[in-house]
């Protein structure tokens, strides 16, 4: 497969304060990567030497082969942190700045900006009557308007609410699967990264600490949890005891009982509890989530 982002070592200082230490990353044509981190971990740092808007101290950068920064640019589109407009205008007259500023034919690209993000209706409406949820997908079009292969999104649902966060979420997915886009996304949001990108990166005071596929990685480990339904509760909690590799953690819904599991998958579970003589009503699995690996990667640190 094509790789359509390379970063190998990449470093940045300011002063005595390292914000980004020889990272590595790889980006595959057509996914949706997730770049994950506390607040303060150097996402952003991280973004901004890739678009060359900071010069990093050292490291490698490649977008779709290209090492030299002015053709990476044709490959480019990106939105860092809060996007910002003249709220006097038009969403469509703020694009047709943009383009005048980056020498493209506002004509030919505008309405296919639009388009692509949802807005073709509201372009003519001044921006100050945006939602925030309307601003971010303007800032997404704008970064569209070179045709971009490869776009760079920094916290793009950040502040908004769950209608929002939905609508930019959508488009981010459909940009990839029907656009062809490949998405690099950062966010400290897990919930909202784990619905719509294929791999991920975890970075923590400026050291990648995770990579890869996500499902692989929700999968890892020796540890899940279960919750357990019996009408003879007493009977389930003494088998949980006498099961090697299970162990009680607590009251679940519904008067579930939650399970920890080591070393033992779900079926021997069951089949064990049954030869102990209880009567198992359900058994609920309780998926393994992003939100779960990235806080034991980070442990306690804030997000």
């Amino acid at each position: 497969m094509t790789t359509a982002l390379e970063v190998r070592g990449l470093r940045r200082t300011y002063g005595s304060r390292v914000a980004v230490d020889s990272l590595d990353l790889e980006v595959t044509e057509g996914s949706v990567y997730g770049f994950l981190g506390p607040n303060g971990a150097g996402k952003t740092t991280a973004m901004r030497c890739i678009l060359r808007l900071i010069r990093p101290d050292a490291g490698h950068v490649a977008i779709f082969g290209d090492t030299d920064p002015v053709q990476q640019r044709r490959h480019v589109g990106a939105l860092i942190e809060t996007p910002r407009f003249y709220e006097w205008m038009s969403g469509k007259d703020n694009l047709d700045i943009a383009c005048a500023y980056a020498g493209l034919n506002a004509k030919d690209v505008v309405p296919e900006a639009l388009m692509r993000v949802g807005l073709q209706d509201r372009g003519d409406d001044k921006v100050k009557g945006y939602s925030l949820g309307m601003k971010q997908r303007l800032g997404i079009a704008r970064a569209l308007l070179g045709k971009p292969k490869l776009l760079l999104l920094d916290e793009p649902t950040n502040g908004l609410d769950p209608q929002g966060m939905k609508d930019v979420r959508d488009l981010i997915a459909s940009l990839a699967a029907d656009q062809d886009v490949t998405i690099f996304i950062s966010s400290h949001l897990l919930y909202e990264v784990q619905a719509v990108a294929t791999r991920v990166g975890i970075i923590r005071k400026g050291h990648l600490v995770a990579e890869g596929e996500v499902e692989e990685l929700i999968a890892g480990g020796d540890e899940l949890e279960v919750e357990v339904g019996s009408p003879e509760l007493p009977k389930l909690r003494e088998a949980i005891d006498a099961i090697s590799g299970a162990e009680w953690a607590g009251a679940g819904a519904d008067r579930r009982q939650v399970v920890k599991l080591t070393h033992i998958d779900v079926p021997t579970f069951n089949r064990q509890l049954v030869e102990h003589g209880v009567p198992v009503a359900e058994l609920v699995g309780r998926g393994r989530t992003l939100e779960d690996l990235f806080l034991e990667l980070v442990g306690g640190t804030e997000i």
